[in-house]
């Protein structure tokens, strides 16, 4: 982290604020990745402090976690203490939550840059300023003359490479992820709803230890799969549709993501095979693709070109359109219209330069699609690639994705 900073810095982290959903109700906690990325705690009430450069050696790393009392206790049970703290983050300069002002205030005057972390992320539209960004805002009036600096791009060139223990904690919430689909792949049958699938996912994912699933699952019947963040999951599962499943657990706070599409009755129709092998053809070419040097737009443009042509040999589109449609907005686009990979860790669509090429060490997705309005059917497939120096790995390979696999599994 040192590299990425200024001379005579400081860097102040909050841990993610615990979100109330009513009066005396709150959601499950989730840690701010970032924060869990430096500290490895995860607990609310917590904040960091980094001062690489800072004079006196014992607060140049210091992490502040809430003092406990009997009723918290009695109400929410045990929180960390200070030397249980020491042992999970290895920040031996570890304090009560309640003397962060004084030594934060005592460190500020002696520092030109100060960093902090500030939601970035052009996709999210918050209501309500986060810890993170309360703190920022009150450095900014209260310390007119100390720059205040953005830290996420130091935490994007971290974040996109993967440290042996990160790649193990992806590895097994791929583990318990490809249990869930055993269990759902014998249990799928006609008559079932969607939302029963869920259950038995969420099941599974629980009782492996995991911190359940690492998003919102999508469990889309028939049309519903041409909806690409449906979320409903209440239709019930027909004879002869298919169900797109794009469900993966999370386990030590680092996600899978994995997208499987089943027949409801256990076996594809012929129609159905057809547009499957098409899918499958184009994701394990662009696996091959996704190699150190690409970039996702070159990557992006690429995999079109093989789902272009699919398409043309599927009836969908002709070879006429594509000769003389506008090169912004590719023929091809009306049936496969996301993105083909986005990096993966403690968040599903993980920090990430994407103008930088890929390299070892990074976490990808491949999840080509075809979705067809007009018949009802959406087919997706999605695993989890780590890219290594000779060869890929897939960290979900041992989730069955072959047709023949597929139907004997569920036959039996």
């Amino acid at each position: 982290m040192k590299s990425c900073l200024k001379p005579n810095s400081m860097v102040v982290i909050h841990s993610a604020d615990h979100l109330p959903l009513s009066a005396d109700a709150f959601a499950s906690y989730r840690q701010h990745s970032n924060f869990f990325y430096l500290s490895g705690i995860n607990q609310a009430d917590s904040v960091l402090i980094m001062a690489p450069d800072f004079p006196d050696k014992n607060l140049r790393e210091m992490l502040f976690v809430k003092e406990t009392n009997e009723t918290i206790i009695t109400w929410e049970g045990e929180k960390l203490g200070l030397t249980e703290a020491v042992k999970l983050s290895g920040i031996k300069k570890t304090l009560w939550l309640n003397q962060f002002e004084l030594v934060f205030n005592s460190m500020i005057k002696k520092i030109d840059n100060l960093y902090v972390d500030i939601n970035e992320n052009s996709k999210s539209e918050l209501s309500h300023h986060l810890a993170n960004e309360r703190f920022s805002r009150v450095c900014e009036s209260k310390y007119p003359l100390v720059k205040v600096e953005k830290l996420n791009p130091a935490f994007t060139g971290l974040r996109m490479f993967k440290s042996t223990f990160e790649l193990h904690a992806i590895r097994e919430a791929a583990a318990i992820t490809a249990e869930g689909y055993e269990r759902v792949m014998k249990f799928l049958r006609p008559g079932i709803n969607e939302y029963e699938i869920e259950a038995e996912f969420i099941h599974e994912f629980v009782s492996k230890k995991s911190d359940g699933f690492a998003y919102g699952p999508i469990i889309a019947s028939a049309a519903s799969a041409c909806i690409l963040h449906y979320e409903a999951n209440d239709k019930l599962c027909k004879d002869g549709d298919l169900v797109l499943m794009d469900v993966a657990a999370r386990y030590a706070n680092y996600n899978a993501d994995v997208t499987r599409t089943l027949p409801v009755n256990g076996r594809f129709s012929a129609r159905q095979r057809e547009i499957y092998g098409a899918v499958l053809r184009v994701k394990k070419q662009a696996e091959e693709l996704l190699r150190p040097g690409m970039i996702l737009k070159d990557f992006n443009q690429k995999v079109g070109l093989l789902m272009e042509a699919e398409l043309i040999k599927l009836g969908l589109i002709l070879k006429q359109e594509v000769d003389r449609q506008n090169p912004e907005k590719p023929v091809y686009k009306k049936y496969f219209m996301h993105s083909i990979s986005h990096h993966l860790g403690l968040d599903v669509h993980d920090t990430a330069n994407y103008q930088q090429p890929m390299a070892e060490g990074m976490v990808l997705t491949v999840e080509p699609g075809i979705y067809i309005k007009e018949e009802g059917i959406g087919i997706r497939l999605e695993d989890d690639i780590f890219i290594g120096e000779e060869e890929n790995i897939n960290l979900t390979s041992s989730i069955p994705i072959e047709i023949d696999e597929i139907e004997q599994i569920m036959k039996s």
